[in-house]
């Protein structure tokens, strides 16, 4: 699998990155049939429905065309045609806001839906972050294509409902945390504070964060010629 190399996270991408020459000029008859609530092909396009913030997000080098849409911040998908070259693009995502600490919270969950393309090279991820970004947790439900995570493998774990391969590295900027599911799913039920828990308690990787962001998107590596990326919904909850 292709080893993922960033210098900078997605969230500093985000936030200080300068616009890109990049062609993102497809017309809005890339979103569904059914007119969104909102839709943008900018590069950094962003909106706040629900409690839910939309990013369409294309960070990566030598990325090409995406569009987002949303009906709400549960029902979004996104638009994508990347070259088939290496190197993530994007990360069009729903981001919710936790502000907890791991301690504090009672529970941390989130439920998926989604229609993915059988053809390109991408995964559906969770992106979680603790306030300051410097420890990034990710929970890859499925993957398509020679992609692969940040860091190397430290085994098999059964955590939050699911069996997991687990992988620990660094991208020079945060540590990172890669919980790649052993088999692909379009729909489930994620126990994310266990999962942090066991980082944590159990592994020591981190202490007590703070759990700023639980983001859930499409980590889009190529996408030539056009794919969707469908959320048909998702809920992230927290006590």
């Amino acid at each position: 699998m292709a080893t993922r190399t960033r210098t900078l996270s997605r969230i500093t991408k985000v936030l200080l990155a300068p616009a890109l020459a990049l062609g993102v000029t497809v017309g809005l008859a890339s979103a569904p049939a059914s007119a969104a609530v909102w839709n943008s092909c900018d590069q950094w396009g962003n909106t706040s429905l629900n409690g839910y913030t939309l990013y369409n997000n294309i960070w990566g080098s030598g990325a090409g065309s995406q569009c987002i849409w949303a009906n709400s911040g549960t029902n979004w998908g996104a638009w994508a045609n990347h070259p088939n070259t290496g190197g993530i693009k994007s990360y069009p995502n729903s981001k919710k806001v936790i502000n907890k600490t791991i301690t504090s919270l009672g529970s941390l969950s989130s439920s998926y839906n989604v229609s993915v393309p059988s053809s390109g090279a991408y995964n559906t991820s969770y992106d979680i972050w603790d306030t300051e970004y410097d420890y990034e947790i990710m929970l890859w439900v499925n993957k398509t294509g020679p992609v692969g995570p940040l860091g190397t493998s430290q085994g098999n774990a059964t955590l939050g409902g699911h069996t997991w391969t687990v992988y620990k590295g660094n991208n020079g900027a945060n540590e990172v945390f890669s919980f790649i599911r052993t088999s692909n799913s379009s729909s489930g039920t994620v126990n994310i504070l266990p999962i942090l828990k066991w980082i944590k308690d159990t592994k020591g990787w981190f202490g007590n964060e703070t759990i700023g962001d639980v983001q859930f998107g499409y980590e889009v590596t190529s996408s030539s010629g056009g794919l969707n990326f469908t959320t048909n919904n998702l809920t992230v909850s927290s006590s």
